[in-house]
This record gives C-alpha cells, sequence and structure tokens, in this order.
C-alpha cells in the first residue's frame, strides 16, 4: 500500500513538473533561459518510458509518462513560436 502511494505521488509530480514552466513560458512569451536540447532530451526519455509503460501494460507509468509528454510537446511548440529569430 504505501509503495503504491509512493508510486502515484511520483508520477503526479513528475506528470506537472514542467508545467510551470510552460506556464511562465506562456505568459512571458520568452524562451530565452530555455535549453532546447535539454527539452529534447526530456521529450526523448519520457516517449522511451511511455513505449516501457506501454510494454508492461503498466497503466500508472502509461499515464504519468502520456501527460508529461503533452505538457512537453506544448513546451516545445512554445519555444519555437517565441524565440527570437537572429
Amino acid at each position: 500500500m504505501i509503495w503504491q502511494i509512493v508510486g502515484f505521488g511520483a508520477a503526479f509530480l513528475t506528470m506537472f513538473g514542467f508545467l510551470p514552466q510552460v506556464i511562465k513560458i506562456y505568459k512571458t512569451k520568452s524562451v530565452g533561459d530555455i535549453s532546447i536540447l535539454a527539452l529534447f532530451q526530456f521529450v526523448i526519455g519520457i516517449l522511451l518510458w511511455l513505449l516501457y509503460g506501454l510494454h508492461l501494460r503498466n497503466a500508472v507509468i502509461i499515464l504519468a509518462n502520456s501527460v508529461t509528454l503533452a505538457i512537453l510537446i506544448v513546451g516545445v511548440t512554445l519555444y519555437f513560436r517565441y524565440r527570437k529569430k537572429k
């Protein structure tokens, strides 16, 4: 029971861990301090976790990483929308 709570807590924090950054990007319309390389690395890592969860048929892993991936896709989209062209 305790480990399920730990797992759900970890999933919840991971799912919404990047959301404050996406909100900040949206509000400020600034991505100057965002590393696109780190963002893509995070996207790839979450995608691999999602594939792993699908392989295991583990609902918690699938849900957590699906939500995280959706938030990251919004972040990447905003990055390309608001980046300054040089």
